[in-house]
């Protein structure tokens, strides 16, 4: 979905020597002092980075963490209708910062076909957000977190069936511990429910088909959207799909809202916020993409599980043991075994 563009650290001795050359050419020859305070390309590369990366956890944290807590612990319980919130800032946000702010170029729709491979993947991807939110109402985060982290093995097994398409044996052994470390997590999750997990995984298989099916679809040259332009096609489709979804399974759910809402003032600064954060994760995330190599993120994408995982515990104080954490450390590690593997064997 976004090109990934490598970025290597440079010696301290090349730093200083192309920082004193560059500098010199523009200051024409001023002291030494004053160029050791310049700051290089490279190091403001460095920063811009990283500051991507702390929106990018922030972001996707914090939707995390506002839709647990507006769907267990402030009494919404209406995941539809939250994603469609989502959604509806999504197409929003998304037309800004393409039309006005020029984050990427826009691409259109070239045919009917394309439209419906959009509107298919559209669908997939809603069923995906709807079951993670669905989850949320009965999981802890951090089982949730833990249950997410097998993508890869869903996304493997997609792959093989869509395409007969086999990896190398390695590749395929590394998932067996991203499933041991969720089965072992769940024998030691004490709020453990049966319900909240099926949701939960079958809203990581739908993460991974969309990945999978994306990729069939939109292969052609002629097809590929970068991700933001993707969300712009997708989120109004979305909406239209999940509005009469939401008044249908979730009847009173307008009635609720408005009674929240005049009981709590914050509820609709809760909701607006909850929503922007959603999309600028999806925007952070393509930046990252953008910026780093595919190792580094997947390295970060491990790493943002984990960190989710601790705020969770420290923010909703839900039980924990040891098990349960073994079990979560198991999966993450075969999570980053099968990404290096998946690299080498390619």
């Amino acid at each position: 979905m976004s090109s990934h563009a490598s970025y290597n650290m440079r010696s301290k001795s090349s730093y200083e020597s192309e920082n004193n050359k560059d500098t010199a050419k523009e200051s024409g020859g001023e002291s030494p002092g004053k160029l050791g305070k310049m700051v290089s390309p490279s190091s403001k590369e460095f920063l811009f980075i990283c500051f991507l990366v702390t929106l990018w956890y922030s972001s996707n944290i914090g939707v995390i963490l506002l839709n647990k807590y507006l769907l267990s612990n402030f009494g919404f319980k209406f995941p539809i209708f939250l994603t469609m919130c989502h959604m509806s800032a999504c197409s929003v946000l998304s037309y800004v910062s393409i039309a006005f702010f020029k984050v990427v170029p826009k691409q259109v729709i070239k045919s009917r076909f394309q439209f419906i491979k959009i509107a298919t993947l559209s669908i997939v991807f809603c069923g995906s957000v709807v079951g993670g939110n669905i989850s949320l109402r009965y999981l802890a985060v951090s089982f949730n977190q833990a249950v997410g982290a097998t993508t890869p093995f869903f996304t493997a097994v997609f792959a093989y069936l869509a395409t007969l398409k086999r990896e190398a044996w390695v590749t395929y052994a590394a998932l067996v511990p991203v499933v041991t470390g969720v089965v072992i997590a769940s024998g030691g999750e004490p709020d453990f429910h049966l319900f909240g997990f099926l949701m939960c995984l079958s809203a990581t298989a739908a993460r991974a088909f969309k990945s999978v099916l994306q990729g069939i679809l939109l292969s052609s040259e002629g097809e590929k959207l970068n991700s933001m332009n993707l969300l712009l096609y997708m989120s109004p489709i979305a909406v239209i799909f999940l509005l009469p979804a939401a008044l249908i399974m979730e009847p009173n759910v307008v009635d609720v809202t408005l009674e929240l809402g005049r009981e709590n003032k914050s509820m609709w600064l809760l909701l607006l916020l909850n929503s922007v954060t959603a999309y600028a994760a999806n925007l952070t995330n393509f930046l990252v993409t953008k910026h780093t190599s595919a190792l580094t993120l997947q390295v970060l994408g491990n790493a943002k599980g984990a960190v989710a995982v601790v705020i969770s515990i420290l923010i909703f104080r839900n039980p924990v043991t040891v098990i349960g954490m073994g079990g979560y450390t198991i999966t993450v590690l075969g999570v980053a075994a099968y990404g290096e593997t998946k690299r080498r064997f390619r």
